[in-house]
């Protein structure tokens, strides 16, 4: 019977990871963490808002052979929707039609997102179980985004294990193709006020002068 005390951290911290973190060095600060009870398992309210800002992330699958893949999933902010403190879900639209990822959750439901952010060169990382609901018109009305052109074929459920935010180390910072548009007008809109102004200076001072 095995006593051993599991954690939430032990999603991807298996024996031989622990073995490897010993004999680098890195295996006490992780215990430390473990020791505070491993990684949070519930939603909090920073986590939601980084969640729904998001318009690209990445799901990982393996079936049951082990095998892993990596499917890339979009759409505008909040297309990735908190349901509850455990459980994320959104619209799955349909693409190629490989059914990869839906073939994987049916040998093996345990699943990871990875989530990044460019411009605040943030990314986390989320442990958890998937599910492929089809047939089911309202909840796929309750996460499909609001005029987005897609077409909604069922919807991907994630349930949460466990998840764990990283230091951005080595996230490049890039920004969004609208974002920088945005601050583009918005600076050309500022020049264009300032140059108003100018004109409107020196005229005054024209008339003054005369």
């Amino acid at each position: 019977m095995d006593t051993q005390k599991h954690i939430s951290s032990d999603v991807a911290f298996s024996s031989s990871v622990k073995e490897i973190q010993t004999r680098k060095g890195s295996r006490r600060s992780y215990a430390r963490v473990e020791e505070r009870g491993g990684w949070a398992t519930a939603i909090t309210p920073d986590l939601k808002d980084f969640i729904e800002k998001q318009i690209s992330i990445f799901m990982a699958t393996a079936n049951k052979n082990c095998q892993p893949y990596i499917q890339h999933r979009g759409g505008p902010p909040g297309f990735l929707r908190v349901i509850d403190e455990t459980t994320l879900g959104f619209a799955d639209y349909v693409g190629n039609r490989q059914y990869i990822t839906q073939g994987n959750l049916v040998d093996n439901d345990k699943a990871q997102l990875f989530l990044i952010d460019y411009g605040s060169r943030s990314r986390v990382k989320i442990w958890g179980r998937a599910s492929v609901v089809e047939g089911n018109t309202a909840l796929i009305d309750q996460l499909m985004p609001k005029d987005y052109q897609a077409r909604p074929e069922q919807v991907i459920l994630f349930h949460v294990e466990a998840w764990d935010a990283n230091c951005p180390q080595h996230i490049p910072l890039r920004f969004e193709a609208d974002e920088v548009l945005k601050s583009i007008e918005s600076r050309d809109a500022r020049i264009k006020e300032l140059e108003a102004e100018i004109a409107m200076l020196k005229s005054a001072k024209s008339f003054v002068v005369q």
